[in-house]
């Protein structure tokens, strides 16, 4: 069994009861309440916690299944000088409540949501080349967010590479959406996918990855 919890509505079914009051005298009727209303309030507890284990025995929380999202793209991305653009993901590595759709990254829940990126840039330049990169919400710029980092040049005949990434926390609602930008002065410099190679063997690498991941619900 899995749950999200994302408000203190689901934390209250469990609240503790409030029992009946004893009469002066025995009654059974009274017993039978009072038995009933625990009856109720331990199996309360007894599935949320049940929600929680993994079946062996423990307790670890390991059911517990909240909002994700890990993208990522196998495919190199240009753009033109001093414009805003774009970067895309058409992988979907796992996911549950978050999804993507070329640029957009979208959530179904609502609350606070950690997202992680890196990009694989290269620059076939010899001088070290310059890279914005930014993000908006919902098609609004977010302020704050911009990076602005720069690419070594190309050296004995190998393009200059850099892998940059970092994380933000954003608030979101239900059917919001993410997408990151960036811009360069110097068309020089892309992002990139590099095939596997060998000597030694090398995976590959895919030019953007890009995770969102639930924290917290919002707050009250």
């Amino acid at each position: 069994m899995t749950m999200i919890v994302t408000t203190e509505n689901e934390l209250k079914r469990i609240a503790a009861p409030s029992l009946p009051l004893a009469p002066q005298q025995y009654e059974s009727r009274y017993q039978d309440q009072f038995a009933n209303v625990l009856r109720l309030y331990f199996n309360r507890l007894d599935e949320f916690f049940t929600r929680f284990n993994t079946g062996s025995g423990s307790i670890d929380g390991s059911g517990l299944r909240l909002p994700y999202g890990a993208f990522s793209s196998d495919q190199d991305q240009t753009t033109t000088a001093n414009t805003a653009t774009l970067m895309t993901l058409n992988t979907t590595d796992f996911a549950n409540g978050v999804s993507i759709n070329t640029s957009k990254i979208t959530v179904t829940t609502p609350g606070i949501y950690n997202l992680q990126f890196s990009t694989q840039f290269a620059n076939t330049n010899s001088n070290v080349e310059d890279v914005y990169i930014w993000l908006r919400q919902n098609g609004a710029d977010i302020p704050g967010s911009t990076g602005f980092i720069s690419i070594p040049g190309s050296h004995g005949g190998t393009d200059g590479h850099s892998i940059v990434g970092w994380n933000y926390f954003l608030s979101m609602t239900a059917g919001q959406y993410i997408e990151i930008y960036w811009s360069v002065p110097n068309t020089a410099v892309s992002i990139q996918h590099l095939a596997a190679s060998g000597t030694p063997t090398k995976p590959s690498t895919q030019s953007v990855v890009a995770t969102l991941s639930f924290v917290s619900a919002l707050p009250a």
